[in-house]
């Protein structure tokens, strides 16, 4: 599991370490990975030219004194201190004692750099880069490798928010541990590849923010045992589809079936297209109370305005997945007064009409808006788009680290559904079920796609949810 933890918990557990070490140490710590980091980054030291752009905070004095490091080792590394005054001066001391020296001309020394580290603002940091620095930054992203002390500056550590001008990474090394920024959009799209350095704190076991790995999905996939049958298994009940929209009920069985329950029972106008593409579906006219049995329900893709099935749906004491048009036809009444689990999964269009804001607004503060959902409806939200998140009433909120942009296909969204839809049937929690069915679109996706990327249906993706199931598990 990959755990994010907020500024404010980091620099409790910086400040409780530093009352026990040397003064300056944790510095050194730090400065070390960090010159580490940018010797890989380079491939050799010897002859190579560095540039830092230093600003007033630690993050400034991590560069002088990874600068430093550098230096010893042949390279040629200027500093630009855009807070002369303010800069960290035993780091400063250091770069010079190594034969590091301080910039006279930034745009020049930027333009002939192999490497710029970019030191201007620390982790506390909020809204974007001055003038000044926005300048030096564009200047560093036309012309050298860039590479981020702890964070991109300009953009904000614990939402992932970028609220103007922000430094544009090839790769961050980040210290102590992952800030959410790190892994949510559209911060995370500024920090490129990530590095941790361990610097030796002690942080709590609940995280803010958390991201599945391999092992962890393994832990969570439900396997059938001997005693298993379909019914054992669990039976996920789909509402999908319309006369407009048939496709939309074939692609969500299409993932339920690969999904890990033992059954899938359709209800809907569709049921010809479904048993054509699918013979081993249970079909029924509806309503969905007059089905049979199931232990989820997934309802919305492509139903239009069939309000009635959506009520009798909320009212089953069994989970319930809303997508799509269902969540059109959703009061935060409706669901709060369920007992059983609700999973609402909206992508940002539909977040924002949920909301009563512009679709820019979710986009641009996806960790508040996912939050926000989440709490408005007592439900677990999963949030679709470049970074999809999923978040319950308390706890962290998850982050998925798999996808591909070539997942922004008509109908992907409806083989997630049925997918999540099945492994809330098989027994997981709201919110394991959101992480693990979007963690196996993802990868199917990307198996779709292929190593170069190329455009994929939302079919390929149900097809390949075998193999990313596989994958996992092997």
């Amino acid at each position: 599991m990959r755990t994010a933890y907020s500024v404010e918990t980091v620099r409790a557990a910086e400040r409780e370490l530093m009352a026990r070490l040397p003064e300056g140490a944790l510095m050194q710590r730090a400065a070390a990975g960090l010159a580490v980091a940018c010797a890989e980054l380079l491939g050799r030291v010897y002859g190579t030219r560095v540039v830092l752009l230093v600003g007033s905070g630690d993050n400034g004095g991590d560069a002088l004194y990874a600068g430093a490091r550098l230096a010893r080792r042949g390279a040629g590394v200027a500093a630009v201190l855009l807070s002369p005054e303010r800069a960290h001066q035993r780091g400063l001391a250091a770069l010079r004692a190594a034969g590091g020296r301080v910039s006279g001309d930034a745009l020049r020394d930027i333009a002939c750099a192999d490497l710029v580290v970019d030191g201007i603002v620390g982790i506390g940091g909020r809204g974007g880069l001055r003038p000044e620095a926005a300048q030096l930054a564009r200047a560093a992203r036309e012309s050298a490798l860039v590479l981020a002390v702890d964070l991109p500056s300009g953009v904000d550590a614990d939402s992932g928010e970028v609220r103007g001008d922000a430094v544009r990474a090839d790769a961050t090394v980040t210290f102590g541990a992952y800030k959410p920024g790190l892994l949510v959009d559209p911060a995370r799209e500024h920090a490129g590849a990530l590095r941790l350095v361990d610097i030796g704190l002690t942080l709590p076991e609940d995280a803010d923010v958390e991201a599945l790995q391999h092992a962890d999905v393994a832990d969570l996939l439900p396997r059938p045992t001997a005693e298993s049958d379909k019914y054992r298994r669990g039976v996920v009940g789909v509402v999908a589809g319309s006369a407009r929209y048939p496709g939309a009920a074939v692609l969500a069985v299409a993932g339920a079936l690969r999904g890990g329950a033992g059954a899938v029972r359709y209800v809907g106008p569709a049921a010809d297209k479904v048993l054509a593409h699918f013979p081993e579906t249970l079909v029924h006219p509806g309503p969905p109370d007059k089905a049979g049995r199931v232990q989820s329900w997934v309802i919305g893709p492509g139903i239009g305005d069939e309000s009635d099935a959506l009520a009798e749906v909320l009212a089953a004491d069994v989970p319930v997945l809303v997508d799509a048009d269902g969540l059109r036809l959703l009061t935060p009444r409706r669901v709060r007064e369920r007992t059983a689990e609700t999973l609402l999964t909206p992508h940002a269009g539909e977040a924002a009409a949920l909301l009563g804001r512009g679709r820019d607004e979710v986009e641009a503060a996806r960790m508040e808006s996912v939050r926000e959902l989440a709490a408005q409806y007592a439900a677990t939200v999963l949030l679709k788009g470049s970074t999809t998140l999923v978040a319950g009433a308390d706890g962290p909120v998850r982050v998925n680290p798999t996808g591909t942009s070539w997942l922004a296909t008509a109908g992907s969204g409806d083989v997630l559904s049925g997918v999540t839809g099945s492994l809330l049937a098989a027994g997981l929690t709201a919110r394991d079920a959101g992480s693990v069915g979007a963690y196996l679109h993802g990868l199917a996706a990307r198996r779709a796609a292929g190593p170069e990327g190329a455009p994929i249906l939302a079919s390929e993706v149900a097809d390949h949810l075998g193999a990313a199931w596989r994958n996992v598990t092997d």
